[in-house]
């Protein structure tokens, strides 16, 4: 267990490494396995944990990633809120690649990942209405406005099981349920958050087109847009990370709640 108990958690990738300051490295096991290490450092005057998604050496591709056992890591060291980072595809047609998006809500396509920490009694219902913290997600947006950078809200994102991109027909799909884009590691990221009464909001960039919308896909492009817009992505979460207040409006807190039968 971490001495320090930092309340705000992001979950990234890379470009992401040095986001802290005079960061610490926390190894954990938890009961659903071995998580990615938590650092455990400062953002100005807040101690803010980070946890590689994908693992400090970017070696999990996102069906292989032990979101059960990160996101119970990071309830161990203390956390109340998460900013999550994605890459992600734009299904909607006005969206372009380097356009951040805080998505609202969630569609979840996954097939092989285990979506709940409730897998016996008590039997668990729990309401995922509003997916994304309105709170965490309201000061996001009001960031991006703040510093004059575009950003897309409201936006619905499709999550697929990876790590293949998605075909033409399943993009056509998607879009006519109303995704206006797509990733891989959405889900069930929102999900378990949400069964361990932790705030999450997402922050999003638009890579690339989806499938059928540009003429190839490539992991090249993905990496080179990151690279653009870190700088963006960087100073949105330090603003964010100043601005999200102590106290909990929200009703993340009591998830669980009625939620029990």
């Amino acid at each position: 267990m971490c001495e320090s108990l930092p309340r705000i958690a992001i979950i990234g990738g890379s470009g992401l490494e040095n986001l802290l300051e005079a960061s610490k490295i926390v190894h954990l096991e938890t009961p659903y396995g071995t998580p990615s290490p938590i650092s455990v450092g400062l953002m100005g005057n807040e101690e803010v944990a980070f946890l590689a998604r994908h693992g400090p050496k970017h070696d999990l591709p996102p069906h292989k990633v032990n979101y059960r056992a990160n996101l119970h890591s990071l309830k161990q060291v203390g956390v109340e809120r998460i900013i999550a980072t994605n890459a992600v595809g734009a299904i909607n047609e006005t969206y372009v690649p380097g356009d951040l998006v805080i998505p609202s809500d969630i569609l979840d396509f996954t097939t092989s990942r285990v979506s709940t920490f409730f897998e016996s009694t008590p039997v668990t219902h729990i309401d995922v209405t509003e997916a994304y913290c309105n709170q965490v997600s309201n000061v996001l947006v009001e960031c991006c406005r703040a510093s004059k950078v575009q950003v897309r809200d409201k936006a619905i994102m499709a999550t697929t099981e990876g790590p293949r991109y998605e075909t033409p027909a399943e993009i056509r799909m998607l879009r006519k349920l109303g995704s206006d884009i797509v990733g891989m590691t959405g889900a069930p990221e929102v999900f378990l958050a949400r069964e361990l009464e932790i705030c999450y909001a997402a922050v999003c960039f638009v890579s690339n087109k989806a499938a059928g919308m540009q003429q190839r896909l490539s992991a090249v492009e993905v990496m080179n847009v990151g690279k653009r817009v870190m700088p963006s992505m960087l100073q949105l979460l330090r603003n964010a990370v100043e601005r999200i207040p102590d106290e909990r409006t929200c009703m993340c807190g009591t998830a669980i709640h009625q939620a029990q039968v």
